[in-house]
């Protein structure tokens, strides 16, 4: 989904769907120790009042970070969201947002899903595409540990070891693939400038593969982050692909840097 060695995603603990734990509570979990207080919130609209909002108290041994994350965690509409609906994280509904403005899912579809743990995205892929139903075929890939999901052939390989585009390839049932996506992302660092461009060689590893995988008109999709797209990563979707855009979906936090480039109408692959 260009680094100074090929593992080095593995190496620094590569997370996906902006979904990793963070500090040492876990996904979504108080954690042991955890002070927690709910405070009662106004809607936007000033009208009534919404559901309270939980504030978290710093426990002995966390990092002030990780019970920011706590805290955000406990108060996204979307966490909750996704366990209501039973999707297996919040990302889901980036996916759900830009398919239903764009219909890049068509049932029957071959779709390669990039950093997919723990597998929001596949698993709105899988429904969409119904390869749930034997109509199409899912593939994901992802350093970190992924629980099997109905209609999706699962891979536990990090994407930037040599042997992953083999392994993806040899994974399909058909030659072409329909859409290649990607929300790889690697562990904030808090430098800007350093974070983006190590998210642009993840971005830049996926377009690549993309390339030599996806069958005319196929769809390119991949998270970035905001402060310019590298110039590199444009000029070969536009060399490669009729139409680029850029894309923030409401779903994505609004403190987040997080975007994504989108790429549709590929030209094929130069013989």
């Amino acid at each position: 989904m260009p680094q100074k060695k090929k593992t080095s995603a593995s190496q620094k603990g590569q997370s996906t769907k902006g979904q990793q734990s963070k500090g040492s509570t876990g996904k979504g979990s108080t954690g042991k120790g955890a002070a927690l207080k709910t405070q009662s919130t106004k809607s936007s609209s000033g009208k009534g009042k919404r559901a309270l909002a939980v504030k978290v108290k710093s426990a002995k041994g966390r990092k002030i970070s990780s019970t920011r994350w706590l805290q955000r965690q406990l108060n996204d509409p979307y966490v909750q969201r996704a366990k209501d609906d039973g999707l297996r994280s919040r990302a889901a509904y980036k996916l759900i947002e830009i398919d239903d403005q764009f219909k890049l899912i068509q049932q029957g579809m071959t779709i390669i899903d990039l950093g997919a743990a723990p597998g929001g995205w596949s698993q709105v892929a899988a429904q969409r595409a119904n390869s749930i139903k034997g109509k199409g075929q899912v593939v994901a890939i992802d350093i970190s540990a992924m629980e099997p999901l109905p209609g999706v052939d699962v891979i536990h390989l990090d994407f930037m070891d040599d042997d992953a585009p083999n392994q993806l390839i040899t994974a399909l049932k058909k030659d072409a693939v329909d859409i290649v996506m990607s929300d790889m992302a690697e562990p904030a660092t808090g430098h800007k400038q350093t974070d983006h461009l190590r998210i642009i060689g993840l971005a830049e590893a996926a377009l690549e593969f993309a390339i030599e995988v996806l069958k005319p008109e196929g769809v390119f999709l991949a998270k970035v982050l905001q402060g310019g797209t590298e110039q590199d990563l444009l000029n070969l979707m536009k060399k490669n692909f009729k139409k680029t855009r850029h894309i923030k979906p409401e779903a994505s936090r609004a403190d987040s840097s997080e975007l994504y480039v989108m790429a549709t109408g590929f030209k094929g692959r130069e013989i």
